[in-house]
């Protein structure tokens, strides 16, 4: 609604050992007196032990809860899941949570320091030497409860890539059985489709026409439609997948916590912010918290593993010792591993918006009005139906830049809408716009402590745009979407353009327009790389182990080798459950000789 505009149980470490206490109970009244002997001594543990689980994780985000989930379905196995940030429920009803819930209200807590670790870059040299904002979720389901819910799974070149690049045994074939696992298709299950998992799936209802015209257009232009772009073709325009259910937002929170969350052996503390991963030499053996202004510590007896994400996962690390040790030095934090990759290796997608005003009274400005606003809030809050129950970025594409490139390297989202300044900024007219982007910039950028706080948010430098070839490919976003546009499919809607303007026609002022109007798409990504030993800059194994450190793991978009075409959100819960079944020690699964799309032709650009 802010671009228009189950109860749940948690466990703290004490609830844990309430839950051990009364198995212990029940086992003492079947003992004889000699058993009885032997497990009271055995139970003279010390406190540290008595807050011990079999895995700590750190951070209930889109890999978090996914790790949960899976890590408990044996009963064997103790988990504590710790977040710093508060739950998505408010009373145990999404309802309270509408800002979150509702799809059509995303942009709230995009904006909204509440749930949001509310990041910020260092001063951007080609881009007008601007600070750009990334909002990143500090809630249950983490950026899954903050992100515009569209499900892209990227393309399979991706992942052979890579294979390629040292994440040995994460090659297509290796995981799109897990994107299938995760996944509940509204479509059904096929090849490429999963019909059973806890993620579901759908497309957008709303019919609107200017969507209808958007791909219309794009056939009109020449490219193709595709009807799975998540399937056999990702390459041409289609219906978008989304990760909304039954009206509703469905954040990795609502598919995997929440109905784990009633297991005796998963513990969940929000509000909980981790400062430091414990040691014994170079062996992980917990992490020290802060919750309600007071330090404590939970151990691990088998693993901790860290899904903060691409910007608090490596933070974490580096707090903890594990970095490049020279800048460790600086900061007087004790060296536990040298690892130079931490932090390196930044990667992120940036977008601008291309605006055409529209003729006709359709778009969604109408619905932004404050009396609008209330009937579609109370719509939704009656039977999660209406306008409130879509991202409405129903449609989009990818695109290859020119020819002789092998798949899509631009990505589109087009909405019925006009969204200024992240949607901080309230829409000033009838207009409709793609977000467009390249998928795979040659600019690569990285991150640092700045300083010992754990609440100091580190430094950020994206390094954006950085290379000739980044320049380039936004010219190409800026001219291939306005031939869109100019199709005859958008001639009884189409008013002047409103961004970049009909006054910005040569190269050198698209440039600029890009320099000046560019910002992130939200897909931080590949800070803690996976890749092999002999790999310097490696952070993790193929294992998602890190490097030479005993019994820690990373399982987050941070260790991506490379960013993958498309949104992160659908490839990171992908990520975890793949290594829930490594942690579990199950075979990998696989699909051999599963079919993509390959131009008939490299010659052309479509």
């Amino acid at each position: 609604m802010s671009y228009l505009m189950k109860g749940v149980k948690s466990c703290s470490p004490v609830n844990q050992m309430h839950k051990v206490t009364g198995i212990l109970l029940k086992n003492i009244l079947g003992m004889n007196k000699q058993q009885f002997k032997i497990s009271c001594a055995a139970s003279q543990i010390s406190s540290e032990e008595a807050y011990s689980f079999n895995y700590v994780i750190v951070g209930a985000g889109s890999s978090g809860c996914v790790l949960a989930n899976r890590l408990t379905e044996d009963p064997l196995n103790t988990v504590l899941l710790l977040e710093a940030g508060p739950k998505d429920t408010l009373l145990g009803s999404k309802r309270l949570m509408w800002k979150i819930h509702m799809p059509a209200a995303l942009t709230y807590n995009l904006c909204d320091k509440k749930y949001n670790w509310y990041y910020h870059t260092t001063s951007q040299k080609h881009l007008d030497n601007r600070i750009l904002y990334w909002p990143r979720g500090r809630v249950w389901g983490g950026s899954s409860s903050l992100n515009a819910m569209v499900y892209i799974r990227g393309h399979a070149e991706d992942y052979n890539r890579w294979s390629r690049e040292g994440a040995t045994g994460w090659d297509y074939e290796h995981c799109l059985p897990y994107f299938k696992k995760a996944q509940t298709h509204e479509l059904g299950p096929d090849l490429y489709r999963g019909g059973n998992g806890p993620l579901h799936v759908s497309r957008g209802k709303t019919n609107h026409p200017l969507h209808h015209a958007f791909l219309e257009a794009t056939q009109q232009a020449g490219y193709p439609f595709t009807d799975d772009m998540n399937g056999y073709q990702q390459e041409g325009f289609g219906w978008m997948d989304m990760t909304v259910h039954q009206g509703q937002r469905w954040s990795t929170a609502s598919a995997y916590l929440r109905p784990a969350i009633s297991r005796p052996n998963l513990s969940v503390a929000e509000k909980t912010l981790v400062t430091k991963i414990l040691f014994q030499g170079t062996k992980s053996i917990g992490v020290e918290y802060v919750k309600n202004g007071q330090k404590k510590k939970a151990f691990a007896s088998k693993e901790v593993i860290l899904s903060g994400g691409a910007i608090n996962s490596p933070q974490l690390l580096m707090l903890s010792g594990i970095g490049n040790a020279d800048d460790l030095k600086k900061l007087g934090i004790p060296v536990v591993c040298h690892l130079p990759g931490v932090g390196q290796n930044l990667q992120d997608h940036l977008e601008v918006y291309i605006q055409q005003k529209c003729t006709k009274p359709i778009t969604l400005y109408n619905a932004q009005k404050p009396v609008n606003m209330v009937r579609i809030g109370l719509e939704w809050l009656w039977k999660f139906a209406g306008e409130g129950a879509t991202s409405h970025l129903e449609s989009g594409g990818f695109i290859r830049s020119e020819p002789g490139v092998p798949h899509p390297d631009i990505q589109f989202h087009f909405l019925p809408s006009q969204v200024i300044d992240h949607g901080r900024v309230a829409s000033t007219m009838e207009a409709y716009q793609v977000h467009v982007g390249p998928m795979r910039s040659k600019s690569v950028g990285w991150l640092k402590l700045k300083s010992t706080d754990p609440n100091d948010h580190p430094i950020i430098e994206p390094n954006y745009m950085s290379t000739e070839r980044d320049i380039w490919e936004f010219r190409q976003c800026v001219k291939l979407t306005r031939e869109i546009f100019a199709q005859r499919a958008f001639e009884k809607f189409q008013g002047p353009e409103i961004q970049p303007g009909n006054h910005v026609r040569s190269d050198k002022e698209i440039d600029a327009f890009i320099r000046k109007k560019a910002e992130s798409a939200y897909h931080p990504s590949c800070t803690c790389k996976m890749g092999h030993l002999s790999d310097s800059t490696a952070v993790v194994d193929p294992q998602t182990k890190v490097i030479g450190v005993e019994n820690l793991r990373v399982v987050d978009a941070s260790i991506m080798p490379s960013v993958v075409t498309g949104n992160l959100n659908a490839p990171t819960i992908m990520i975890a459950e793949k290594a829930a079944d490594i942690i579990k020690g199950f075979p990998p699964l696989q699909e051999k000789n599963v079919p993509v799309y390959k131009p008939k032709t490299l010659e052309t650009q479509r």
